[in-house]
C-alpha cells in the first residue's frame, strides 16, 4: 500500500513516513498540492495548513481513494468543508503512529468490503439477468411467503426488491445445518430470504415459522407451504430443471427456444437444437413462442 504524505513541514513528514516504513507501508512526501495532484498513491495523508495551498482539488480529485486529513485545529474550514467534499476522516496533530494506522486500516478494509459488495452485486446481476419476470416490485410487502416452481424466479425478485428499497439482506439456506444459529443472530432491521424448507423436518419447520413471527422475510417455498403469512405464487414456463428430472422433447425445445431465442439468430438456433429452420417455425407456432419486435 502507497501511503501519499502532503505536508510543508519536512521533519514531520520524514517523522510520519519513517514510522509507516517501519510497518511495511511505501510513502511518498510532497509539500505541493500541485504536484501530489500527479502522484498515485492508496492514501493520502494531507495536511490542511499549507500557506497559500488550497487542498479542495486534491480531495475532490482523490475522493474515491482514503484521504485523512492533518489538522491542528477543528473548524468547518480544516474539517466541515473538506470532509464533504470527500475526504474520509481526520486527526489531530499531534498523533500517536498507532491511532493514524488504525483510521487507515479500518478505511482499507471498508475500501475491500465496498469492492467485493460491488462483485457479488454484479455477479448477480449477471446471472439472473436472463430471467424474465412481469412481477410489479412496488406492490410487494414483507413479510411473505413466495410459492415457485423456479427458485431463481423468486432470486432476481428479491434482489431487485433489496435494491430497490434500500434493504440490507440476509440469506438463511435452510439446508445449511446452520440455519437456527443464524436466524437468532439476525437483527430486526434485516429483511431475511429464506429458501429450501422443504428440507426442514416438521418440527423444525413448525420452529421456524413461529420464530418468522419476530423478524421481516420473503420465504421461497418451491411446494405448497400452509402458514398464517401472506402467500403468493410465482411461477415461469421457462425455469431450469433440476438435473435429475428428465424432460419430454417438447418440453426441451420449448425450454431452449424460450430461453436462448433473443440470444441466437433462428438459423443458429434451429442448428443447436438439430432441426430444420422450417421445424422451429412449426414449433414456435406451436408454442406461441415468437419473437417480441
Amino acid at each position: 500500500m502507497k501511503i501519499i504524505i502532503i505536508e510543508n513541514e519536512l521533519y514531520l513528514a520524514q517523522s510520519i513516513a519513517s514510522k509507516l516504513g517501519e510497518n511495511g507501508f511505501e510513502t511518498e512526501i510532497y509539500s505541493s498540492i500541485k504536484e501530489a495532484m500527479q502522484s498515485n498513491g492508496d492514501v493520502y495523508l494531507l495536511s490542511t495548513n499549507l500557506p497559500g495551498q488550497n487542498c479542495s482539488p486534491l480531495i475532490t480529485q482523490f475522493k474515491d481513494k482514503i484521504v485523512i486529513l492533518m489538522v491542528s485545529y477543528i473548524n468547518n474550514d480544516t474539517v466541515g468543508e473538506p470532509l464533504k467534499l470527500g475526504a474520509k476522516d481526520y486527526i489531530v496533530k499531534p498523533f500517536m503512529i498507532e491511532e493514524l494506522m488504525r483510521k487507515i486500516e479500518h478505511y482499507q478494509e471498508y475500501q475491500d468490503l465496498k469492492k467485493q459488495t460491488l462483485l457479488y452485486q454484479e455477479y448477480m446481476e449477471n446471472l439472473l439477468q436472463e430471467i424474465k419476470t412481469d412481477f410489479d416490485i412496488e406492490k410487494l410487502s414483507t413479510p411473505l411467503v413466495i410459492q415457485t416452481n423456479y427458485q431463481r424466479l423468486v432470486d432476481k425478485v428479491v434482489f431487485e426488491y433489496a435494491q430497490t428499497n434500500s434493504k440490507l439482506l440476509t440469506f438463511i439456506p435452510l439446508g445449511n445445518k446452520e440455519w437456527k444459529e443464524k436466524l437468532t443472530k439476525c437483527n430486526s432491521n434485516t429483511l431475511l430470504y429464506i429458501t429450501e424448507i422443504h428440507t426442514l423436518k416438521k418440527t423444525d419447520r413448525e420452529y421456524l415459522l413461529e420464530t418468522l413471527k419476530n423478524y421481516n422475510f420473503i420465504l421461497c417455498s418451491t411446494a405448497e407451504l400452509e402458514t398464517e403469512f401472506k402467500t403468493i405464487t410465482l411461477n415461469t414456463d421457462s425455469k431450469l430443471y433440476d438435473q435429475n428430472e428428465i424432460l419430454t422433447i417438447d418440453d426441451y425445445v420449448k425450454f431452449i427456444v424460450n430461453s436462448f431465442q433473443y440470444k441466437f439468430p433462428d438459423t443458429e438456433l434451429s442448428k443447436k437444437l438439430g432441426i430444420s429452420r422450417k421445424s422451429l417455425w412449426e414449433k414456435r407456432k406451436k408454442y406461441g413462442l415468437f419473437k417480441k419486435k
